[in-house]
């Protein structure tokens, strides 16, 4: 039989990734704040458990996706946490984007209570997340990532092994690095083609598949077009995101001109109502002009 799989944060990625889990045949206990959101889940199969303490008790592999770090540290560490209740031998994996010192730091306080814990965070969105494509960064204990892996190849296609704890976290923030800059790219190349007078939507059956391609070209830059600006990747999660990156680059004295920039049009977006919106809303800034 199986194990017992918890899920803990159900949003616009973790339903999904917990319905794959549910359906690859994995028994399955959920917990979210908000019960509606696990309404879906329940119909399906899954056990809710009231409390993350009463997850943690049922459970041998524990999953966390939710939003920041402040609520990892909560949900890991707290009074009445996982690392509290969760069995010896139990498996924990968090795949909140969160600071790498943290993902250190459950790493210890897991192994001091014979308890794997790893680092997984994912990228590719509400459209990854759904179609089970995910791109799956992991660390800890390669043991542990190998035993974990079944279960990753559920969620996930791109499932790579990074390194000691704290290294799916860094990972991420590359990650992160990298779409930042990007996304400036993607709204300056929509609002150059239409003050030129071209059709953006015929610009980007050219631009896509060449070398200007990226995941954030092909996927969000539709849905600009489009005018929908609904979440699959919430603007307030990507700045923080970008205040982790920034941090670490700070403390490892790396140069992130691009990060900074994108950070602060971010900010700059968030402060305008749009922090509940997805990221392709950056492209608002340009709507204007």
């Amino acid at each position: 039989m199986k194990p017992t799989v918890g899920f803990i944060g159900l949003g616009v990625m973790g339903n999904s990734m917990a319905n794959h889990i549910l359906k690859a045949g994995y028994p399955l206990t959920v917990y979210t704040r908000t019960k509606e959101k696990a309404e879906e889940l329940l119909k399906v199969g899954a056990r809710w458990k009231d409390s993350v303490n009463e997850l943690s008790k049922a459970s041998d592999i524990i999953i966390t996706m939710i939003g920041y770090p402040k609520d990892v540290e909560e949900v890991y560490l707290g009074q009445n946490g996982i690392l509290q209740a969760a069995k010896p031998n139990t498996y924990v994996i968090d795949m909140t984007t969160s600071q790498p010192t943290l993902a250190k730091k459950i790493y210890e306080q897991a192994r001091e209570r014979k308890v794997y814990s790893l680092d997984a965070p994912v990228s590719g969105g509400d459209i990854g997340a759904r179609e089970a494509r995910l791109a799956i960064m992991v660390g800890g204990d390669k043991a542990a990532f190998e035993t974990c892996l079944p279960l990753f190849e559920v969620m996930g296609k791109n499932i790579v092994y990074q390194g000691e704890a704290g290294s799916g976290q860094h990972t991420k923030m590359c990650n992160q690095i990298a779409i930042a800059s990007g996304m400036i790219g993607v709204c300056e190349a929509i609002a150059y083609a239409k003050k030129s007078g071209l059709d953006a939507t015929n610009v980007l059956k050219s631009i896509s598949t060449g070398a200007a391609g990226s995941w954030s070209l092909s996927n969000l830059a539709p849905r600009m077009l489009a005018d929908d600006f609904e979440p699959g990747f919430f603007v307030k999660h990507f700045i923080k995101d970008m205040g982790i990156a920034l941090e670490e680059s700070n403390n490892m004295n790396v140069n992130t001109p691009g990060l900074e920039l994108a950070h602060t049009l971010y900010e700059q977006l968030a402060k305008s109502g749009e922090e509940n919106s997805g990221t392709q809303a950056l492209l608002k800034l340009w709507k204007n002009e």
